[in-house]
């Protein structure tokens, strides 16, 4: 093996009797490089993008999230629940209760989300670094109750960062029975202010539907007095969450559902991992096709050194140590095209994170950042990851360029030691 190798490191840096041989040896080990290197930055900015959309949901999503698996609610002095406050890993536990309900403010309306919070909110996410106004995070204050809707939703009620007066908010009456002659009997109504602030996640989910207020103006507008709808926790800093959150689903037994920030919202990320996904397959079939300038490269220079076998031959070598002089030549073509690919790679994504050089508009703030993202996960590089979605791009380069040296060296190898 070791004399194949040398033999085949001599083939490929030496000047063939074709100089065309060459020029293609080059061609292919290009070809390679620069399909390796598209897979490292698509790839990269796809990562980019996920580690934003997680960020935006980081301010607004607890850390660790527990919702009952039948009915909407639960009672709150449920024991299973007190246990999980009880947890030495637990830092902050916030009950919630969430629902739907019809915000009017003047002439405008809109079907809104209430989402009752404790007053430790702040403490259980970044609420504060997504306010704007010249307010400040309030939901109660002596027998007043305040209201914090997100951005989107202001605009479309018309009621600004501040707004005077208040906001009429509608939920179904959950007692007794709708009275056709008083349809107004059927719904509970209740008013908030403004606090001068609003929020803005920058994810139409939250910032066109939500309106934040405390748990206690929740569960008088939706008849839940004692019951929470979910129970969020944040955990103590250096806790590995992926263990605490299996821990806390034992004790939730099948009542419960334990979810992390990435399963709260799952269906973004699915999706975005799929396209991942398929983004790699495409550039992996591009990644097949300069794959082809080894083949051709490797064909010619199998006849161009037939003189070579033969001499080989004389001096005592095996069928199968020619046969692997070409292989390792091949192989090694896709190696240097893998390397130098990834290299480029890492440092064109380097300089997109440092400097910025492919940016999403011609203006500052016209979207959430300036420049594409780009986040670099060696695990996509080098490894291969147990998760959905990533892929070792080295590996991937080295497993296409050998398979697509092997038929050529095997077929043209038995044509060639008859």
């Amino acid at each position: 093996m070791a004399v194949s190798l040398f033999i085949a490191r001599r083939y490929l840096f030496s000047r063939k009797s074709t100089h065309a041989i060459n020029i293609i040896s080059i061609i292919s080990v290009v070809g390679v490089a620069v399909a390796t290197m598209a897979l490292v930055i698509v790839l990269s900015v796809f990562n980019g993008f996920h580690d934003l959309v997680a960020s935006l949901f980081t301010a607004f999503d607890p850390q660790i999230e527990i919702v009952p698996t039948k009915g909407k609610v639960a009672p709150v002095d449920d024991p299973i629940l007190t246990e999980i406050r009880k947890l030495p890993e637990v830092s902050v536990v916030t009950e919630c209760v969430e629902d739907n309900a019809l915000a009017v403010f003047q002439d405008k309306q809109a079907m809104v989300t209430i989402k009752g919070v404790d007053n430790n909110f702040t403490e259980l996410t970044q609420i504060n670094h997504i306010l704007y106004g010249d307010g400040e995070f309030t939901l109660r204050a002596a027998n007043l109750e305040y209201g914090i809707p997100g951005i989107r939703l202001a605009q479309q009620l018309g009621t600004g960062v501040r707004w005077n007066g208040y906001m009429k908010i509608f939920a179904p009456n959950s007692e007794g029975q709708l009275d056709p002659s008083d349809p107004a009997s059927g719904f509970v109504a209740d008013s908030i202010i403004s606090p001068g602030v609003v929020f803005s996640v920058k994810q139409a989910k939250y910032d066109q539907r939500y309106i934040l207020t405390s748990i206690s103006f929740a569960r008088n507008l939706f008849g839940l007095q004692g019951m929470l709808s979910s129970l969020e926790l944040r955990l103590k800093d250096g806790v590995n969450t992926e263990s605490v959150k299996n821990k806390i689903q034992s004790l939730a037994g099948e009542r419960y559902k334990v979810l992390d920030r990435f399963e709260q919202q799952e269906d973004t990320f699915r999706i975005m991992s799929i396209e991942k996904i398929i983004a790699y397959i495409f550039l992996t079939f591009i990644l097949v096709v300069a794959c082809f300038n080894i083949v051709g490269s490797l064909s010619m220079l199998i006849i161009d050194k037939k003189a070579d076998v033969v001499t080989l031959r004389n001096l005592g070598a095996t069928d199968q140590q020619i046969v692997r002089i070409f292989l390792f030549e091949g192989r090694m073509i896709s190696a240097i095209g893998a390397f130098i690919g990834i290299a480029l790679g890492l440092l064109l994504c380097w300089l997109q994170q440092e400097y910025g050089m492919v940016r999403l508009g011609d203006s500052d703030g016209a979207f959430i950042i300036n420049a594409y993202p780009v986040s670099v996960h060696y695990s996509d590089v080098f490894f291969i990851s147990a998760i959905i979605g990533d892929s070792a791009i080295f590996l991937t380069v080295i497993a296409v360029g050998w398979l697509s040296v092997w038929y050529p060296v095997r077929y043209l190898s038995k044509r060639l030691l008859r």
